[in-house]
């Protein structure tokens, strides 16, 4: 017998606008032209290892990979992480689902960041419409354009508009499930999107949506500069499961394609640069599964990825050496789920405790990445 589901079409979904946000991408965002605050010792250093492994890196063609947590974004670091891929210093980005939201919020109306205490408290938190409506819709046209999570969502911003497709291309796909693996694949896709489309009855053709901050959108700067950018969301953990265009189908479609994506990238690791900044959970979990996939694809060529490097940075405080393998079960450090993941990885794994402002400007001054990209909107 099926159980009760909460009928999100019942929600007071209110405007975007009417909500109060804590940032604003402007006046918050960080400046290459910023010095870091503060690093330690051992920041520099692993600074410094970091910025050689990734010239060699470059030099030899091997990925250079970025994982990062929401933080990352919300701490304006934009123009930052868009210098470093336009200077070809990152070929690969990868966030969270918290990370796409504050990313596209910053880029529609240059805010961020609500006030999760005071809006739980009124029955408010995350149920607003722009944001909820647009990115499930973009995730729900990406799926059947055959696009990633990130992907998606870089495009619809980069463009300022959804194009949805006319009904009887999806009636065509529709058609052709029984035709194969691929195009059932396809037919499932163009069901999910038309399934929100009849729901909000939503019309052929192109919507505009326009991005006034654009310029410090990370996602829209991948799309521009063909870099990917992935997405790897959990479902229910973020804001846009709240509003009643999500259709998770159409998510599950675009964030398997980011993950396979991811994977694809740490199966070519060798010799390359991983780095993990601010991210507890995410960046560990995708990047064990990923790399055991690539060691099992090398070992059946007779190879073994082995020579990779992996930066994580992260504010707890950590005195173990992590050189020296794990700590034992009753030290505190061996629940820092990611120092003990990535450990266990092989290769070179450094880890320092620094604020993400500080660490990523070091480095843009070790690598000589200097001059903001065009903020002008």
């Amino acid at each position: 017998m099926p159980y009760d589901q909460l009928d999100r079409m019942q929600l007071r979904v209110l405007p975007l606008c009417e909500r109060q946000n804590k940032l604003a991408i402007a006046a918050d965002h960080v400046s290459l032209d910023d010095p870091p605050t503060w690093l330690s010792k051992e920041g520099w250093e692993a600074v410094v290892a970091t910025a050689e492994r990734m010239r060699q890196a470059r030099e030899n063609g091997a990925p250079i990979m970025m994982a990062f947590g929401a933080h990352t974004i919300k701490n304006g670091l934009a123009p930052v992480l868009i210098r470093l891929m336009e200077e070809g210093w990152l070929d690969h980005l990868a966030t969270n689902g918290a990370g796409i939201i504050h990313d596209w919020e910053f880029a529609y109306q240059g805010e961020s960041s609500e006030d999760v205490r005071g809006y739980v408290a009124e029955g408010q938190f995350g149920i607003w419409d722009e944001t909820g409506f647009n990115l499930n819709l973009a995730q729900a046209i990406g799926a059947f354009d055959g696009l990633g999570y990130g992907e998606s969502v870089g495009r619809l911003i980069q463009a300022d508009e959804h194009v949805l497709p006319y009904r009887r291309v999806l009636a065509d796909a529709l058609s052709r499930a029984g035709d194969g693996a691929e195009q059932a694949d396809h037919a499932a896709a163009a069901a999910d999107l038309l399934a929100v489309m009849s729901r909000f009855d939503l019309e052929s053709g192109k919507e505009p949506v326009p991005h006034s901050w654009k310029a410090f959108s990370v996602q829209a700067a991948a799309y521009r500069l063909g870099i990917a950018f992935t997405g790897h969301p959990m479902i229910g953990h973020d804001i846009i499961y709240t509003h009643p265009a999500n259709h998770c189908a159409a998510i599950g479609r675009t964030a398997q394609r980011d993950f396979l994506t991811f994977a694809d990238r740490v199966s070519r690791l060798e010799g390359g640069v991983y780095l993990s900044v601010g991210s507890a959970v995410m960046s560990p979990m995708i990047f064990e599964k990923s790399l055991s996939m690539g060691q099992n694809l090398a070992m059946q060529r007779g190879e073994h990825i082995d020579n990779h490097f992996i930066m994580v940075v992260d504010l707890a405080e950590s005195e173990w050496d992590w050189s020296e393998g794990e700590p034992p079960v009753d030290a505190p450090e061996y629940y820092l789920r990611y120092c003990k993941t990535f450990n266990r990885m092989g290769g070179e794994m450094r880890y320092t405790s620094a604020d993400n402002r500080d660490f990523l400007l070091a480095l843009c001054q070790e690598l000589g990445v200097t001059g903001d990209p065009d903020l002008n909107c």
